[in-house]
């Protein structure tokens, strides 16, 4: 696995900028758009899709046309077919929103840039480093926007976690903590690290402000019931600023638990995502440390770190279908001709960090260093007995 080209610019996570190329906005009327695959997400996409002003849906293709036609339902202006090669031939399409299963993304979404489509793409973006970082250079070579769907990134509690943390509103961050577990299905194709760890890293990366990039990633999996994949994982990221990001992950808990917890130098964000009535709190408590040059003699003969205890205040938020959110981000990218907040480059980030955990795991927990200038190989033989 490799980072993405050395000649691509980084730029902070999350960041409205320009996409390199991209013209002008030409879009007078709604954006054609197809929808690619009819099954679990599918059919999310087609019903926001439908309800969001800026897009018109031409059509839905997935190789069963049945189950095409039985989403659709009411929506019968919407076509139905089997060939992709259609909907690329079709020149009311200007974008389209891929939701088959992440084998197929690579070849489907260059076969789109390459018509000519703007592309909104479910996670991951593709199953290896290097084919996603091929079709940031595509798109932007091509003047496309590439839009990577993380669904969490737009609900209203993310969006204001971000705006607190890049606004300075909790400090310096100092840990990200997050739990994400259920008795959940054992998928049959990857483990619990590649199932439910892409939400929270998606997360993090979305919220991490600019100058913090994670630099490093360990993790550690267990398989207790014999699935021959990990079905509990607890992955770490190494930040630059010398923080911790913790995610734990597990298939089989008997209780969901949701929570994400942000600290920061002057506060601590707690998410709780099961709790309607208060999502998101702010907590004006945490530890003080005595800076050198006010240290008195008084003070040496105290302990040098205080604890501070303030009020705890619950932001007000408003209740949003995150998918609706993304169709408009998505629009909005197209016809401002900008990258969107969850661009291709966002996708390969998060892309790298599974990777990096994933080599971790084969390592036994050993660190992989991740960012710009490193390089995820595959692990060799010497390289696992050195982890033994």
């Amino acid at each position: 696995m490799t980072s993405a080209p050395k000649d691509m610019a980084h730029e902070a996570p999350g960041e409205h900028v320009p996409t390199p190329g991209v013209p002008e906005p030409r879009y007078a009327e709604r954006i054609g758009l197809a929808v690619v695959g009819a099954g679990y997400w599918g059919p999310n996409l087609v019903r926001n899709a439908q309800q969001t002003a800026a897009l018109r849906l031409h059509w839905l293709c997935d190789l069963d046309e049945a189950r095409s036609r039985r989403v659709l339902g009411e929506y019968s202006t919407v076509r139905s077919t089997t060939s992709f090669e259609d909907v690329l031939a079709d020149e009311r399409v200007h974008a389209v929103a891929i939701a088959t299963p992440a084998a197929a993304h690579y070849k489907l979404v260059r076969a789109a840039l390459e018509a000519g489509k703007h592309v909104l793409v479910e996670k991951p973006i593709t199953t290896t480093v290097e084919d996603a970082a091929e079709l940031v250079e595509i798109a932007e070579a091509r003047g496309l926007v590439l839009m990577c769907d993380h669904t969490f990134c737009y609900t209203p509690v993310v969006r204001r976690i971000r705006e607190l943390v890049h606004g300075g509103e909790i400090g310096d961050v100092q840990f990200f903590d997050s739990v994400r577990i259920n008795l959940g299905l054992v998928q049959p194709d990857v483990d619990v690290l590649w199932d439910l760890a892409p939400h929270d890293l998606s997360i993090l990366d979305f919220v991490l402000p600019p100058g913090v990039e994670p630099v490093g990633v360990s993790a550690q999996g267990a398989d207790p019931i014999g699935a021959g994949r990990a079905c509990v994982a607890y992955l770490t990221v190494k930040l630059s600023n010398g923080a911790l990001a913790h995610c734990h992950v597990n298939w089989l808990s008997p209780t969901k638990v949701r929570t994400t917890m942000i600290g920061g130098s002057r506060r601590t964000l707690v998410w709780d995502d099961l709790n309607p009535q208060a999502r998101l709190a702010m907590h004006d408590r945490g530890v003080d440390l005595t800076p050198p040059d006010e240290l008195t003699d008084a003070i040496r003969h105290r302990a040098l770190i205080s604890y501070r205890v303030g009020d705890m205040v619950a932001p007000a938020l408003v209740e949003q279908e995150a998918l609706r959110n993304v169709m408009a981000e998505f629009a909005a990218s197209i016809t401002e001709g900008r990258a969107p907040l969850t661009d291709g480059r966002s996708g390969l980030r998060v892309l790298q960090l599974l990777h990096a955990a994933s080599r971790s795991l084969e390592l036994g927990g050993a660190t992989v260093p991740v960012g710009a200038g490193s390089d995820v190989q595959l692990i060799t033989e010497q390289e696992r007995a050195a982890a033994r």
